[in-house]
């Protein structure tokens, strides 16, 4: 086990550290996971670096390397209660999704993007909690989420869907992606299930799927 391990918390160390591969099955409430955009093969990343200029919140971005801590997410629901955990996430729910090291949520704002003037994605708010601009759609086919399916996240408040379209950064997060909104539904705007825990309904028991 590499990078993210120690980081998470304990209580789900003993799923987190030298688990089976999980069988197929739904994205559930309260699972910590990486999403891959899978046109440009990045993980949705955060850190304690602000952006320089529109909103100056925390920055998110694209990184290639999948052993990164700060790249999990929490999945919880719009609010607190609505999703309750081990639940599958169902098709069409809404959701909040919580950056694990940084306690901020993934948010968006009529903000412009700093290098494809597309709309600013950032990480907002404290302990998980921010504003109805953290509130984000799960848009897939089926009845769930499913963990082998690529789905798409289209925001509540401004309609636009998380997307990458391989804008790279330079100093100081040299290499990394820009993460922004786009308005229409594209293939630069398809996530994927990867790495992390995942809460099951029936135990309550974390699973793991970690390089």
């Amino acid at each position: 086990m590499r990078g993210g391990c120690r980081l998470l918390p304990v209580l789900l160390l003993c799923g987190l550290c030298g688990g089976r591969e999980p069988a197929p099955g739904a994205v559930t409430c309260g699972s910590v996971l990486k999403l891959l955009n899978t046109r440009h093969s990045v993980r949705l990343h955060s850190h304690e670096v602000k952006y320089g200029s529109g909103s100056g919140q925390q920055s998110v971005t694209g990184v290639e390397a999948s052993d990164d801590a700060n790249s999990y997410w929490r999945i919880r629901g719009r609010t607190d209660g609505s999703c309750q955990r081990g639940t599958p996430v169902k098709c069409g729910q809404a959701i909040r999704l919580t950056h694990v090291n940084t306690g901020k949520n993934l948010h968006t704002h009529h903000f412009p993007s700093p290098l494809s003037n597309n709309q600013e994605v950032s990480a907002f708010g404290d302990d998980g909690e921010g504003d109805d601009l953290d509130i984000w759609i799960v848009q897939c086919s089926g009845t769930h989420w499913e963990r082998e399916d690529a789905v798409r996240f289209k925001h509540v408040g401004t309609e636009v869907f998380l997307s990458i379209t391989g804008e790279q950064y330079g100093h100081p997060i040299r290499g990394q992606r820009e993460v922004h909104g786009m308005p229409t539904a594209n293939h630069h705007n398809y996530w994927k299930a990867m790495e992390g825990v995942f809460i099951k309904p029936s135990t309550d028991l974390a699973k793991h799927d970690e390089l």
